[in-house]
């Protein structure tokens, strides 16, 4: 009888060490953009959860004590750099964290340039914006700079957890070559449009590595950071534009203030294109779900919009 209970409390310890060792990896990333790379790559042997949240803005992100107890118990810490999370040190500082901190971006090697307050920006000629930081942040909206984020989140997840090293690589290359694919797509459905006609109004400049990689014009009344106001000098001009014309297609995004873009249609007359997203992912049942399917539905209402006679 002794034997017996000494083996089934030796197979309740091993099953419990056992459960132990197959409980998903904790891992808090910045936004939602990177929840779901890491997600895709992770599967279940992981444990996401954002700091800022779908149909969330990072810009005015403010972290809460419930924020940094999410970071205290994470394995790995995770966020897109190039100033976009301006408030990250301090949040790792106040949780007490010990852990890794990935940085998505590092090792991109065509970051966007942004200029000092009043010069003007590089993909958007006409209007001049206040900008923060020395590097546009808003890398993913080129589909090649996701795959490096892919890369990093993919070896990341491996060093911290490598007895599922090989499932994750295996996750990362096929969501490397679903990109590679969904980028052949888009340079495709953006073609369709003639080149006169791929200019845009959103509601801030979060568009600049997706002008520069697809070769559409993106204007917008707010800079880099959704914070930033609107000078009446930038409004009227790009008022002139939408009446003249030059540009019919104008698009609010999912996570900004639509009251400014919504008064620029009101007063040249036009009507609003489809809702974009640019910083954040709609609920996993909308339209922008996943990754993936954010660029599908951003490249579908820009085409659509663009072509508008």
């Amino acid at each position: 009888m002794r034997r017996f209970l000494t083996l089934t409390v030796f197979g309740f310890s091993l099953l419990t060490s056992s459960l132990a060792l197959a409980a998903p990896l904790p891992v808090v990333t910045s936004f939602s953009i990177l929840g779901d790379l890491t997600q895709q790559i992770g599967g279940d042997k992981v444990a996401v959860t954002n700091l800022v949240d779908v149909d969330g803005d990072a810009h005015v992100f403010e972290p809460t004590p419930n924020d940094a107890k999410k970071v205290t118990h994470a394995a790995l810490v995770i966020m897109n750099g190039l100033g976009f999370e301006g408030w990250m040190e301090r949040l790792t500082k106040a949780a007490n964290y010990k852990g890794k901190v990935v940085v998505a971006s590092d090792g991109l090697k065509n970051p966007l340039e942004v200029e000092e307050e009043g010069e003007e920006h590089g993909h958007e000629e006409e209007h001049g914006h206040h900008h923060h930081g020395a590097q546009d942040p808003h890398a993913w909206q080129d589909i090649t700079n996701t795959r490096l984020y892919v890369k990093n989140i993919a070896a990341a997840l491996s060093k911290e957890d490598p007895s599922n090293a090989a499932y994750y690589q295996a996750n990362a290359t096929k969501l490397d070559a679903d990109l590679a694919a969904l980028d052949t797509w888009v340079k495709a459905q953006i073609e369709s449009v003639p080149a006169s006609k791929r200019a845009v109004i959103t509601s801030h400049d979060a568009f600049g590595y997706f002008a520069r990689a697809y070769g559409v014009k993106f204007l917008a009344p707010v800079g880099l950071n959704t914070e930033d106001e609107p000078s009446a000098k930038e409004m009227r001009l790009l008022i002139e534009q939408l009446k003249k014309g030059d540009v019919k297609a104008l698009f609010l995004e999912n996570m900004a203030n639509p009251a400014v873009v919504a008064q620029m249609g009101k007063e040249a007359k036009v009507v609003m294109g489809g809702k974009l997203y640019a910083d954040a992912l709609s609920a996993k049942d909308g339209v922008a779900g996943t990754y993936q399917q954010m660029f599908r539905h951003n490249v579908t209402e820009l085409v659509r919009g663009m072509g508008v006679k």
